[in-house]
């Protein structure tokens, strides 16, 4: 939101424009679950468009949309900052969310057990080396080259103020399980998928154990 904008609550967004990453989403589903707990629906109440974050600052401070959806490293932009605040979060939205996890058949996990837990190995040493405070300053920078960000902008990436990274790698089922539920209740997924049916991190674990 525009800090001396018109939008100061929810109900203010009626008849606006609100802008996503893509329809489905977590930025979208964030956005639905939040607005229908206040009354508000997609199409009745507001307008979703589709946008890339780097072009949600323009969105905004152009009023080309009311509400924009703005993810690390976009929102440590201080210029954007500077002109916006934050109306919600992922975690008001949704609770603590598992969005993001590795997955393959079984059939070739079993085929390929042992080359699979030497890819998690280096998965986790990945993991553990990026977010070691002692690797902060070269772990940025690494990411700002990529992203062609200035480093300055980034100081927030890996540390408490970040999205949590196990450092086994180990995704959190239950977080997932809610995640997916909440897809459900939204309309996102025709069905209920009970994760723990399908989830097994024997591999991940086996990895996790070289480092003890």
């Amino acid at each position: 939101m525009l800090k001396d904008g018109p939008i100061k609550d929810f109900a203010d967004l009626k008849s606006k424009v609100v802008a996503v990453l893509t329809i489905g989403s977590a930025t979208d589903m964030q956005a639905r679950i939040m607005l229908r707990r206040h009354g508000l629906e997609d199409k009745r109440d507001y307008s979703i468009i589709e946008a890339q974050f780097p072009n949600m600052k323009a969105l905004l401070t152009q009023g080309k949309a009311a509400m924009v959806a703005i993810a690390p490293p976009f929102a440590f932009d201080p210029e954007l900052q500077s002109v916006s605040r934050m109306f919600f979060t992922e975690t008001d939205a949704m609770g603590p969310t598992q969005l993001i996890s590795l997955a393959a058949r079984k059939p070739f996990l079993d085929q390929n057990h042992a080359v699979m837990v030497d890819f998690m190995e280096d998965e986790i040493r990945t993991v553990r080396w990026f977010t070691d405070p002692k690797n902060h300053d070269a772990a940025v920078a690494l990411v700002g080259e990529f992203n062609k960000r200035p480093p300055a902008q980034l100081q927030r990436l890996f540390t408490t103020e970040d999205n949590f990274r196990d450092p086994n790698a180990e995704p959190n089922l239950v977080a997932l399980q809610h995640s997916l539920d909440l897809q459900q209740e939204m309309g996102t997924q025709k069905t209920k998928i009970d994760i723990k049916k399908y989830a097994d991190v024997s591999i991940v674990r086996a990895a996790a154990a070289r480092f003890k």
